[in-house]
């Protein structure tokens, strides 16, 4: 017998069952009624000597429906010894099945006034108590009852519920008048509750639980009210994964079903002690938020995360964000839209695992609103966005009509100078549309040494200027319109073309197309401890491409300005770096070599270098072709040196490795 048959057997069975004065008597019944289930097709049949003082009684049954709890059972069996109990009633006691599930204990007492029941297998037990001076009701009494036994009426109310671990402590009234719903209602305890949906959408383990419940059924709808506590376990509903704590979980819900499917609550509360969320919900008959009115406190946000917010961060990277301060917060949806949001930020500090970004002290009440428009503001004290520091700003909001705006201009410090942003229009997820937003940004004397010093590069000096009108971000890209004009070296890198994917998510890419122009080549030589070169260096790396900051593709061309009024020199250490990197020959072999010694450095008339990066292979070229190979330095005066290179598919780690040797000082002229 499944063992779902639990509370639909024992109400059964106690219209069924009947005392026998006759030694056998057997009987067919076409339909058994009870307030609770029916009966079809049920047979008894009851042996009794004349000289014993018990029978033995069967009762069959095809068919056992419970409409309003959700039961149904077929060839159902119920063979127990029928004797007279201390009460001059009578007590049977047997082996009951249905279809071919496990057999289950039966045991019934029947009094003159009074009828208890008792369903029991393995640990667990359900018992059933009537009086006839109250014969709507009937008590329940649960002892270590699998959920599974309660999986059918679970049905009548959440059709797509699978209950799949747990068991079932209380007692619950059952209340089936003939003019009024039924009724169900009592205290109940669940320990290690287990279940599931068909999708998977929703899901919850280990789940402890002390509730008071109350359950209404009418002919077009449903009402449930719960209030109680929860302890331990986890739950999952869509991508939000809740771990609940040890301490208790204080909740109350009240909720209704709505004729076209789904469910109101209008009455919700949510309290671990430190996260207090209370207001209405409503849902989609698949379970889809469609509604809500809630307002939530926080007084420490910290354990947020690993309790309600994993799941969702984990979709953005951000796993590991960490969290402190507190915050309160109003949140109004409607039809799945979201209508307005307002947040009170006290003292809040977040930081990514990764070291991506830092806020310290946001403090204010940043708005979002569809309708009015209405004024906020947004401040800190400082942080980092990739090792990039910056200082306290006040950002002065404006929201309506579902966009947040800048009410004036805003300058960041960072860098010794500053980030200004104006004219910023951000509009939040909404209708599976991720968050969009466009923004003006200038950039006034950012210090390169500084830039450098925080992201590991080598000693740069100069400043960053430039003015992008507009920066707009849409399904996870970032675009920059405009261009950024670095002065550096005495002369200009202008970057266009930017772009970054998933620049707040896991393995951002960054695109961009950069211009060199005549940057003085001592100092820069000198910067990257590079062999001294001096002259004017131009270039272009277009169709750059990095992937979580390593380069991917990109095809680069730098050469000598051939308008350079100066000296032209390269040293004997710049000639072995050129040919590390460019797979030339060296200074040469033999007894030119050995001349060559003599002098530290020599004239040239051009450099030049090419490398297309492609599927980390680096297609080498130079200045033009010699032979098999190409001209890295073209020699001018005597001597006259010509460093020609003769790999042209260089694997690009290699490469890498060499600049790396290079700008460590690892390379030296050789002489053979």
């Amino acid at each position: 017998m499944s063992a779902r048959i639990l509370p639909l057997l024992l109400l059964c069975c106690l219209a069924a069952a009947r005392p026998a004065q006759a030694r056998t008597l057997s009987a067919e019944i076409a339909r058994i009624s009870t307030p609770v289930a029916t009966l079809q097709g049920v047979q008894l049949r009851l042996q009794w000597d004349a000289a014993a003082d018990s029978g033995t009684l069967e009762l069959e049954a095809e068919r056992v429906v419970a409409a309003d709890m959700g039961y149904r059972f077929d060839r159902l069996s119920w063979r127990c010894p029928l004797q007279r109990n201390s009460e001059q009633g009578w007590r049977c006691a047997g082996e009951v099945r249905a279809g071919g599930g496990k057999p289950l204990r039966l045991s019934l007492d029947l009094g003159a006034a009074t009828t208890d029941a008792v369903l029991s297998g393995a640990n667990a037990t359900f018992g059933v108590h009537r009086n006839a001076a109250a014969p709507d009701i009937t008590r329940l009494d649960l002892t270590a009852v699998p959920v599974a036994w309660a999986q059918a009426l679970v049905k009548r109310v959440w059709s797509d519920a699978n209950l799949t671990a747990g068991t079932l402590g209380g007692r619950l009234d059952v209340h089936t008048p003939a003019d009024r719903p039924l009724r169900v209602s009592g205290p109940l305890h669940v320990a290690g509750l287990g279940l599931d949906t068909p999708d998977g959408s929703i899901a919850a383990e280990g789940v402890d639980a002390q509730l008071a419940i109350d359950y209404r059924s009418f002919p077009q709808r449903s009402l449930v009210s719960v209030e109680g506590e929860l302890r331990g376990g986890e739950m999952l509903f869509g991508n939000g994964y809740i771990a609940l704590p040890a301490a208790p979980v204080a909740v109350s819900v009240a909720a209704a079903s709505q004729p076209g499917g789904g469910w109101q609550l209008p009455q919700l509360r949510w309290d671990d002690g430190n996260l207090s969320v209370q207001g209405s919900l409503g849902v989609s008959p698949s379970l889809q938020l469609s509604d809500a009115a809630l307002q939530l406190q926080a007084r420490d946000i910290a354990p947020l995360r690993e309790r309600y917010l994993s799941g969702w961060l984990g979709l953005f990277g951000l796993g590991g964000l960490r969290m402190d301060g507190a915050l309160s917060a109003e949140l109004l949806l409607q039809q799945a839209q979201l209508r307005r949001v307002s947040m009170r930020l006290q003292d809040v500090s977040l930081a990514d695992a990764q070291d991506r970004f830092r806020f310290d002290g946001l403090n204010g009440n940043p708005a979002f609103s569809v309708g009015a428009g209405e004024d906020s503001a947004l401040r800190w004290r400082g942080g980092e966005l990739h090792g990039l520091a910056f200082g306290a700003a006040e950002l002065p909001l404006h929201s309506g009509e579902g966009v947040i705006g800048l009410r004036q201009a805003v300058a960041v410090p960072a860098l010794g100078g500053a980030l200004r942003f104006e004219g910023l229009n951000l509009q939040p997820p909404r209708a599976g549309r991720g968050m969009r937003f466009d923004i003006g940004l200038s950039l006034e004397n950012l210090d390169l040494g500084r830039l450098a010093q925080a992201l590991d590069w080598p000693a740069f000096r100069g400043n960053l200027n430039g003015r992008i009108p507009r920066v707009r971000y849409a399904d996870e890209r970032l675009d920059l319109d405009g261009v950024l004009t670095a002065h550096m070296f005495d002369g200009t890198v202008q970057v266009s073309g930017l772009s970054m994917e998933r620049p707040f998510g896991v393995a951002p890419t960054l695109s961009a197309d950069i211009v060199l122009d005549d940057l003085n080549l001592q100092p820069l030589t000198e910067v990257f401890g590079f062999g001294e070169i001096t002259g004017a260096l131009d270039g272009r790396i277009s169709g750059l491409r990095l992937v979580d900051w390593t380069a991917q593709a990109f095809d680069a061309d730098l050469h000598t300005d051939p308008a350079w009024r100066g000296k032209r020199r390269i040293s004997q250490r710049a000639v072995q770096d050129l040919s590390s990197v460019g797979g030339g020959g060296g200074l040469g072999s033999g007894l030119q070599a050995q001349a060559l010694k003599l002098f530290d450095d020599f004239g040239y008339r051009a450099i030049g270098i090419r490398c297309r990066l492609a599927q980390e292979v680096c297609a080498m070229d130079g200045l033009g072709s010699a032979g098999a190979g190409f001209i890295i330095v073209q020699g001018a005066g005597i001597p006259r040196l010509t460093v020609v290179g003769f790999n042209r598919q260089v694997d690009w780690p290699t490469l890498v490795e060499r600049l790396v040797a290079v700008t460590q000082g690892e390379s030296r002229p050789v002489f053979e």
